[in-house]
């Protein structure tokens, strides 16, 4: 079935929140012009942290994830592109945030197109997104598309069709669509979570013996 995907990761609090707004803006943004350039069918699917927050924790404590968890992680993993937000506490991304990507993999990332967004109270908290977020993905080995978006407070009133934030998100979302139309399709298949130690258990017979 030919078709690409676009996971969407946000660490918004609120509900509504900013944050949950700029990434629906940007997932638009980057389908639209996916589609245009493929001629392909473009799925959304947006995984909001605040509902697996406690997933998160449980999984961090006891290494066990949930099912929530895994099948969010699973959504992200196997998409075409990531398009990751968060909003910005203390000049970096939030907790939330950080907690998810924590969860993956070593290298599970490695090579996805990712388009990087963030939402803030003023903009002297936009660089954030340059000496925090981006270097997280560097990190994780994403390829990370060269704009990065970020919306303070003052952005969301002269966001209309010829407004500043408007043109980034139209442009960010440009580049992502770029970056996945240059690649194949994902692999249906990856390793979601870190490993919970029941995907390769030890015979019970070795068990014993080690006492």
């Amino acid at each position: 079935m030919s078709g690409r995907t676009l996971a969407v990761v946000t660490a918004g609090l609120g509900q509504p929140s900013s944050t949950r707004l700029l990434a629906d803006r940007l997932a638009d943004a980057a389908a639209t012009a996916l589609r245009q350039r493929t001629g392909e069918d473009v799925s959304i699917t947006v995984v909001e942290l605040r509902d697996i927050a406690h997933e998160l924790t449980d999984n961090l404590l006891a290494g066990f994830p949930s099912a929530r968890l895994r099948t969010a992680v699973e959504d992200v993993l196997g998409a075409d592109g990531v398009i990751a937000v968060t909003p910005i506490f203390n000049a970096s991304y939030s907790g939330l945030f950080k907690t998810f990507f924590d969860v993956l993999d070593e290298g599970a990332l490695e090579g996805t197109p990712v388009l990087l967004g963030a939402t803030g109270g003023t903009a002297r908290h936009s660089l954030a997104l340059e000496f925090a977020v981006r270097p997280l993905f560097a990190y994780l080995r994403s390829d990370v598309v060269p704009t990065a978006v970020f919306a303070a407070s003052e952005d969301w009133g002269a966001s209309g069709a010829q407004g500043g934030l408007s043109r980034r998100v139209q442009r960010a979302g440009s580049e992502l669509a770029q970056t996945v139309a240059e690649r194949e399709p994902a692999a249906s298949t990856h390793r979601s979570v870190v490993d919970d130690g029941f995907e390769d258990p030890i015979p019970f017979e070795q068990l014993l013996a080690r006492g």
